[in-house]
């Protein structure tokens, strides 16, 4: 998730009224806010392209870096359209809104889901936004002291994400957690130093490989995956 700030902004004066309160009211950063206004004060501004509502706090994202944020997570979102390329009942989500709960409508970078008949915990609402938790979360994280790992967090693990992935820029570190239990719990690389998904068979990550740019890498890694014995059997369950 791109950096946020909580600082509040001058109003624009086109959006005031002479003598009154503002024609659109504002969406910043600090706000605490239901999700039904949440949504209708979003709405309203459409120049604002990312903003969400954690733990019934409002989130504004402020401009991205490259190297920071968009680099990473471009090669997030190729890593997961190439797993779901070779498994059927998978779809990705970039950057879209999810409605947990009514304290909760994050937009997380990058999502897979599977599909309800497959055993998937979200929907799609006759609006286009989806409903219920994705089955895996990953997020850009500029640090640990973000709040992707706090109120974020918690959010997800409460509202039943199977698996959530964080990728921390400047720590370069990556925790991914699986859901046992009502809890997150990390999972361990293997002894190859890869990460692999305990909900999604074959979907394999090197740590290393991603921090070092290295896109060959990472897909040749995924392939791997791919070729298991797991993933044929997924697959095929799924098809």
């Amino acid at each position: 998730m791109a950096s946020t700030s909580v600082v509040q902004r001058e109003r624009p004066r086109s959006r005031q009224r002479a003598n009154g309160p503002a024609a659109i009211p504002p969406l910043e950063s600090g706000d605490r806010l239901t999700r039904l206004e949440f949504e209708r004060r979003y709405a309203l501004h459409p120049e604002i392209h990312r903003a969400e509502l954690v733990e019934g706090v409002v989130y504004v994202a402020s401009p991205v870096r490259f190297e920071q944020h968009g680099r990473p997570h471009s090669a997030v979102v190729g890593w997961l359209i190439s797993y779901a390329a070779a498994t059927p009942g998978v779809t990705v989500g970039d950057n879209s809104t999810v409605r947990l709960d009514e304290t909760n409508v994050p937009q997380p970078d990058a999502f897979l889901r599977l599909e309800p008949e497959h055993g998937g915990t979200s929907r799609i609402a006759e609006d286009d936004y989806l409903e219920g938790p994705p089955d895996l979360v990953v997020e850009i994280s500029a640090s640990s002291d973000s709040y992707d790992l706090g109120d974020k967090r918690r959010a997800y693990e409460r509202s039943g994400v199977r698996e959530y992935l964080t990728l921390q820029v400047y720590e370069r570190r990556v925790e991914w957690f699986f859901l046992r239990d009502g809890v997150f719990t990390l999972i361990s690389p293997g002894e190859d130093g890869i990460l692999r998904s305990e909900l999604f068979p074959g979907l394999w990550l090197n740590p290393e490989l991603f921090w070092a740019g290295d896109l060959a890498g990472l897909l040749s890694t995924l392939q791997q995956g791919l070729a298991s014995p797991e993933h044929t059997e997924f697959a095929a369950r799924l098809q």
